[in-house]
């Protein structure tokens, strides 16, 4: 009986001393690949005004185009930005539909946050993510966007009345 005590409390000291030796490393991050690239041209923003879940805006999005490795074409004009601002945070919902070069229709969801925020150096920035999803026909060639998660976030750069949305897909 002492031999079977002594070896379940060795047992159980070797397995502690193992564990503090080797931590568990933290799993591997997803790899993002780059997809496409937006460049949204918008009309006049205006408010519905306060709601019962905050302050309503609608931003048309009149059309634009876009550019990636698998897939090329413009944004067709009728969607719409709708944000809902409630305190901190504007909650963003953006749907409208792209043609590919080769005839085809997407549709597009993609909803994200703004929230400010401040940089490392302490300087006001903001926080702006959006995670679009994209519906394409599942006989064409674009039927993988149908099966993927994609990320993107906005560059201000350069697109007077627009807004360009860099893209990636979830690996």
């Amino acid at each position: 009986m002492k031999k079977i005590c002594f070896l379940v409390i060795m047992t159980i000291m070797a397995l502690n001393a193992n564990a503090q030796a080797n931590p568990q490393a933290a799993p591997k991050a997803p790899q993002l690949e780059f997809a496409l690239q937006l460049r949204v041209t918008l009309d006049q923003a205006y408010s519905v005004g306060e709601t019962p879940k905050g302050r309503r805006t609608v931003i048309p999005i009149t059309g634009g185009t876009f550019e990636g490795p698998k897939l090329k074409g413009t944004i067709i004009s009728g969607g719409a930005d709708y944000q809902m601002a409630n305190g901190n945070r504007t909650e963003i919902e953006a749907i409208y539909s792209i043609k590919t070069d080769d005839g085809v229709y997407i549709h597009v969801r993609n909803c994200g946050l703004i929230c400010p925020g401040t940089s490392a150096d302490g300087r006001p920035s903001f926080y702006f993510r959006c995670a679009p999803k994209f519906e394409a026909p599942a006989d064409s060639k674009y039927a993988w966007m149908n099966n993927a998660l994609f990320l993107c976030a906005p560059d201000f750069g350069g697109q007077q009345g627009g807004i360009t949305l860099n893209v990636w897909e979830v690996k």
